[in-house]
């Protein structure tokens, strides 16, 4: 790899979307590396721009985390990204308040004239994941950015090269944000552009070579693009007779997942991929499990038994071999995988045992520094076909993490339920004309809970549903792009952007709810005589969760949108009427995981997947998810 002289440095204050800060500027071909917040970035060769990433603290809470302020004396740039944005105004001698409202979600800048927006409009769509916010700028500062919520949004020190924003640019829903972030790397820091996915290759090549040490590799293969490039890798690095590739059929898999898996490696040519039928022990152990987490955990747990169950099968010694894992960095990143990053949700391949394995030096994680764009990137570089870097993500621990599970009594009271509602009906009120949503419209929320992610926060909160009176046919097919006619049920003529301001508006005013989502089924029973059920991982219910989704899959892949629709989860919730359950559409569009949108179906593809849903006289009621991450998370568990 050609050596970088030059380098930003990233210092990391826990948010989620820290790495993404540094995957951003290696996009642009700036290398960027992160540090932990207390690091003298003054000894780093060559430095020429620091970032102060967000996190999870409250300033106004006196739980902050610092940095020295000595950076500030350097004379080189600084970007502070949210939580960065308000030290540098504490640091510096400005105020930091708590807001009135948390703020997550899709936001307008006003933005001013400053180096850092050269080549803006005036007015932005940026994302906003914050609670504190800077009520007064430091001396020198001048304010260059302003949004509804927030009047200091932006602040700048031109003359020694200061700038903070209370939005995150690095994320794709701020639209500006790569133009930003070029902006900083290059006309204020003068960075040069020479970072490439090929140069990461051939580091990664040297570095496994390194680590493995003449020691073979055990590799668990899901057949996902995350296991499969990182499976070509590592037969790249050390050969093919020295890694030996297992595929565990958990029971969990989609439908005819297990023999597609193994067509596809064999025709790539990884012949050394052996597959073991672990679905009993996997059914049996999560047995009566309800909690999301401690199913993770099981599953984790589970695929680490089964490896060294192998292993002692093959008689191969665990002194001359290392386990490897097609782990990614939003794994970790959820999983509160740096210092000071929070947890929302423990990933199968960070279970306690695995991270054990890690400090003693035997598990290497080729990829664990990647996110999904440059996995498939470096897979390219690797000449792997298109047909496995553009597989739909899937989960490892699978279907069970897809079945919601509930026993006994529900978490929330009737009193409890019934306030929430009374809440998201006066916020719903408030902005339902402005969504040209009919005027019957109802919002309610439902008894379950789904994991979530806040101002770099878990959160485990409700669903709202959002129902509309049943339509008649619709008159006319979408003239709008951003408009769509849910066939026959509930919505007509939804306007698609609206909704996506709607969602995080209810997020943001509702404490209680952290996902929003619309009925599209045909409304045959009301909400209100749905019932909570009883259910837990089974077989049959496995079974039906597998239909819907090979359903949704194919109607996908028929209408060509396997590329547009990053991933599609399909929920089964124990939740409905007559001791039939309900489902969850969730098709999202996104480029690394760490953010993502709900993607908009066209009309005769929802139509289809809704009719074919109902027509197997399964289920109840069926939802569409119109939530961004955040606040929700791409799975519900």
């Amino acid at each position: 790899m050609t050596k970088q002289p030059q380098q930003i440095a990233i210092l990391d204050f826990g948010s989620q979307y820290t790495h993404l800060i540094a995957r951003r500027f290696r996009q642009l071909g700036a290398l960027a590396k992160i540090y932990p917040p207390n690091f003298n970035v003054a000894e780093i060769e060559n430095l020429i721009g620091i970032i102060l990433s967000g996190g999870p603290q409250n300033i106004s809470e006196d739980d902050e985390l610092k940095c020295d302020p000595q950076i500030f004396k350097l004379g080189i740039p600084i970007l502070g990204i949210c939580y960065g944005h308000q030290l540098v105004a504490h640091l510096l001698g400005g105020k930091v308040v708590g807001g009135e409202m948390k703020e997550y979600g899709l936001a307008n800048l006003q933005a001013g004239r400053s180096a850092l927006f050269e080549g803006l409009a005036g007015g932005e769509v940026v994302w906003m994941s914050h609670g504190d916010k800077v009520e007064t700028a430091p001396n020198g500062f001048k304010v260059i950015g302003a949004t509804e919520n927030c009047p200091i949004a932006a602040i700048a020190d031109e003359s020694r090269k200061i700038y903070s924003i209370q939005f995150h640019p690095e994320v794709t829903h701020t639209v500006c944000g790569m133009k930003i972030l070029e902006n900083f790397a290059f006309k204020i820091c003068q960075a040069a552009s020479d970072w490439q996915v090929k140069d990461f290759k051939d580091q990664l090549i040297k570095k496994l070579k390194e680590q493995a040490g003449g020691k073979k590799v055990f590799l668990l293969v899901s057949g996902g693009v995350d296991s499969t490039v990182c499976f070509a890798l590592l037969e790249k690095s050390l050969g093919p007779a020295n890694v030996y590739g297992l595929h565990v059929d958990t029971g969990f898999m989609r439908k005819n997942e297990v023999e597609q898996v193994k067509g596809t490696l064999a025709q790539a040519g990884f012949a050394n991929l052996h597959i073991k039928d672990a679905s009993a022990i996997f059914l049996s152990k999560l047995k009566g499990i309800v909690d999301p987490e401690e199913k993770r955990k099981i599953i984790g747990q589970l695929f680490l038994d089964i490896q060294e169950q192998v292993m002692a099968e093959l008689d191969m010694n665990p002194k001359d071999w290392l386990l490897a894992q097609g782990t990614i960095y939003p794994d970790t990143i959820e999983t509160g995988g740096t210092r000071h990053a929070a947890v929302i949700k423990t990933h199968h391949n960070r279970v306690a045992r695995a991270q054990e394995l890690i400090k003693q030096g035997r598990v290497i994680e080729p990829i664990k520094d990647l996110y999904k764009d440059e996995v498939r990137e470096l897979g390219e570089a690797l000449g792997l076909s298109e047909k496995i870097i553009w597989r739909q993500p899937f989960p490892g621990p699978g279907l069970a993490i897809r079945a919601l599970c509930h026993q006994g009594r529900s978490t929330i009271t009737n009193s409890q339920i019934t306030k929430i509602n009374s809440k998201l009906s006066t916020v719903f009120e408030q902005i339902r004309i402005t969504a040209g949503l009919p005027e019957k419209s109802q919002i309610q929320i439902l008894p379950i809970r789904s994991v979530g992610v806040q101002g770099d926060l878990r959160s485990y909160a409700h669903p709202a549903i959002l129902e509309a009176p049943k339509n008649n046919p619709r008159a006319s097919r979408g003239q709008d792009t951003n408009k769509s006619q849910i066939p026959n049920h509930n919505f007509q003529s939804i306007n698609w952007l609206a909704i996506e301001r709607l969602s995080p508006q209810i997020t943001n005013a509702v404490k209680e709810v952290n996902r929003v989502l619309l009925r599209a089924d045909s409304q045959k029973s009301k909400i209100e005589k749905g019932k909570l059920i009883d259910a837990t991982i089974t077989k049959n219910r496995l079974d039906l969760l597998r239909e819907i989704d090979a359903i949704v899959n194919e109607e996908v892949f028929k209408a060509k949108l396997e590329r547009d629709i990053w991933q599609f989860p399909v929920v089964l919730i124990p939740f409905g009427v007559n001791g039939k359950e309900s489902v969850v559409l969730r098709p999202i569009s996104s480029l690394e995981a760490m953010t993502a949108k709900f993607y908009p179906l066209p009309d005769e593809v929802l139509e289809s997947i809704i009719s074919q849903i109902e027509q197997l006289g399964e289920t109840s009621y069926i939802f569409y998810d119109v939530t961004n991450k955040p606040p929700g998370t791409i799975e519900w568990e």
